[in-house]
């Protein structure tokens, strides 16, 4: 039985060599490799970082998009007892500094010729590495930096290599074990130097079978991987289940072409966080807002049929035969089209998870025959920990603990878990370790939560955020910021949210708004705008924000723990929060402490009373330069409600 990813690899080989492994799209044509040619390729790859002198245990750096080549290299590092270690493409060279000091690294494997320029501008600072690859030769020609290559070059040297060498890789990787280190993940952490989280193949692969029985995955899912291969999430759903099931991965042309290239591919499996399911519904909206007449009305008749029936078929519950009716007819004319739109008409499954989701966005999806779930879990527990049976999806719970799963609570709240997917240890890092591994097993996860009456797990918030408001009318009161960001964040208007309260009398917030929605509703009233700065400030934009603030008010208002969490201040940043300027972690959790420092002013004014504050700030533009971006932004009072009294 294989127990580790090249050897799951090899068993796919075998038994269906001809069935297709991977896809990528390249000049618009779908280009497919098959398990034998996969097996082909890592091997080559295998035998050139052999003859480089790749040690087992040894750590390589891969940096890119998804794409064949990277994760076939991935598979040659495990083949040799190697640790890949997956970083951001989008990160900025400074944050590749402490990944690679920390792990020793010698070999790096990237995509093209930004990731090559990255490395190349950090050398000083981590003169260790001595070989770099890329498998993307275009702007590269006239490099001649020591030790860099091209991935061809690599392949070829492995050939050469493995002919001199016959059987050594296969008896590498045959002499992998289950308890040997897989890969190594780099949180984004919201606070300090990032932590690498050391997973083992048996971690790994056992959470992806885990997960694959519990949704009776098979070898015939098709999986779109268009998200970053550094996050846990992507390389558990297109990587590790990849292995674990033998589906196909198919990788976009580039981020441009991800929405074309889901409608062309269907997928029957398909992952994404809040915010992508977020921007397609957007723009759906601001299509159906361009429509006629007839097609409005249409789409409003038919929507109300799917939210007052969809989720309760979708749920197998008894529904009444002329609701069934109306719900075929709009599921011929409207459903099924813009299913087909969005590129989910084939899914069979769909998961959401990193941030709370919507519960009106929630239930739109399953309204319309999409088997949105959501799931829990996190780097240090290899992704799955609770997940959603199919007929028991519901927006304000993250599901049940699934097999080899147990949960405790602590006595403040706090959620433990103890899984067969837990981190073996943060590399180099014991106390950061013995502080969230317990001696007898248990990973302390940092949120507050607690198991409802059904078994399903319901998130409040991060445990060190949830704080106390201190003097005012709600002294003492719970004040959970995340989940009041989650809250403002479910309005299409809201692309961001910063929540302050703690030890304060009351709560206020930053808000970013979303250009796209907030432009297409400035457009359709004529309000003309020079960007996002000037739009954000408009009155009537602060209108539309104070209406979503003051209904998420109402709302808290109904909870009596929660209710001094109301927002009472508001005002609407002059630029988007942006994880190139620290504000935001590379999978876009926000980054408070770090902001509220950032803005201290902007926070002292919304305490102080003021009604606008001039603020400067120092940002990073796309193309590496560095500039300031100056503003008087408005401050704007929010009404707040009464506490309602739950019936005893």
């Amino acid at each position: 039985m294989p127990t580790t990813f090249p050897q799951q690899m090899l068993r796919h080989a075998a038994e269906r060599p001809q069935a297709a492994a991977l896809r990528i799209k390249e000049f618009g044509i779908w280009q497919t490799t098959n398990w034998a040619a996969l097996a082909q390729l890592v091997k080559a790859l295998a035998g050139g970082l052999a003859e480089a002198g790749l040690q087992r245990g040894e750590h390589v750096v891969v940096v890119g998009e998804n794409r064949p080549r990277l994760y076939a290299s991935m598979l040659a590092v495990q083949a040799l007892g190697g640790i890949p270690v997956p970083l951001y493409q989008d990160a900025a060279s400074t944050e590749f500094v402490f990944p690679i000091q920390n792990a020793e690294v010698r070999f790096a494997i990237v995509e093209d010729q930004e990731q090559v320029d990255k490395l190349l501008e950090i050398q000083g600072e981590c003169p260790g590495i001595s070989r770099i690859w890329y498998d993307e030769a275009r702007g590269l020609r006239n490099y001649d930096a020591p030790g860099l290559a091209s991935m061809d070059s690599l392949i070829a040297a492995g050939t050469a290599w493995i002919s001199a060498h016959a059987g050594q890789v296969d008896a590498q990787i045959a002499q992998g074990r289950a308890d040997d280190v897989a890969a190594m993940f780099f949180t984004s952490g919201t606070t300090g130097k990032p932590k690498g989280v050391v997973h083992t193949h048996f971690t790994l692969m056992d959470r992806a079978a885990a997960g694959a029985r519990f949704d009776k995955l098979t070898a015939n899912e098709e999986v779109l991987a268009y998200l970053p291969p550094a996050w846990v999430g992507q390389n558990i759903f297109s990587y590790a289940q990849w292995l674990a099931c033998g589906f196909v991965v198919n990788c976009p042309e580039s981020s441009a072409t991800v929405t074309i290239d889901l409608k062309e591919i269907g997928p029957t499996y398909y992952f994404a966080p809040p915010r992508v399911f977020e921007s397609l519904l957007t723009s759906v909206m601001i299509r159906m807002e361009d429509a006629g007449a007839l097609k409005r009305w249409m789409f409003a008749r038919a929507m109300d049929v799917a939210r007052r029936v969809g989720p309760d078929l979708m749920d197998g519950k008894p529904v009444g035969g002329l609701d069934r009716l109306k719900y075929a007819i709009g599921k011929l004319f409207v459903y099924g089209p813009l299913r087909n739109t969005l590129g989910l008409s084939r899914v069979r499954v769909a998961y959401t998870a990193g941030e709370a989701i919507g519960p009106d966005l929630f239930t739109f999806y399953r309204s319309i025959g999409i088997n949105l779930k959501q799931l829990y879990g996190s780097t240090e527990t290899a992704v799955f920990v609770c997940l959603q049976p199919d007929n028991e999806a519901r927006a304000d719970t993250v599901g049940v603990p699934i097999e080899g799963v147990e949960i405790k609570l602590a006595h403040n709240g706090e959620i433990l878990v103890k899984s067969p997917g837990l981190l073996r240890e943060y590399y180099k890092n014991p106390e950061a370790t013995a502080e969230v591994l317990t001696p007898d097993g248990w990973y302390h996860t940092g949120d507050a939560g607690f198991l409802d009456a059904g078994g399903h797990l319901k998130i409040i918030d991060r445990a060190k955020d949830v704080g106390r408001l201190m003097g005012g009318p709600h002294d003492g009161a719970m004040f959970a910021p995340k989940y009041v960001e989650n809250k403002l964040k479910f309005f299409p208007f809201i692309k961001e949210a910063v929540a302050f309260g703690d030890r304060r009398e009351k709560a206020c917030a930053f808000i970013n708004i979303d250009m796209e929605a907030v432009g297409n509703w400035a457009e359709k009233r004529n309000l003309p705008y020079g960007g996002y700065a000037d739009l954000a400030q408009k009155p009537e934009v602060y209108a539309l924000i104070q209406d979503c603030v003051e209904k998420v008010n109402a709302d808290l208002a109904q909870d009596d723990k929660l209710a001094g969490s109301q927002v009472s201040r508001f005002l609407v940043l002059h630029k988007e929060l942006d994880a190139d300027d620290g504000e935001l972690t590379r999978t876009r959790k926000v980054r408070r402490g770090y902001i509220g420092e950032r803005y201290q002013v902007l926070v002292d004014a919304l305490y102080g009373g003021k009604t606008e504050q001039y603020v400067e700030t120092a940002v990073k533009f796309e193309d590496g330069r560095s500039g300031m971006v100056s503003a008087t932004l408005k401050i704007a009072d929010v009404k707040v409600f009464p506490a309602m009294k739950r019936a005893a």
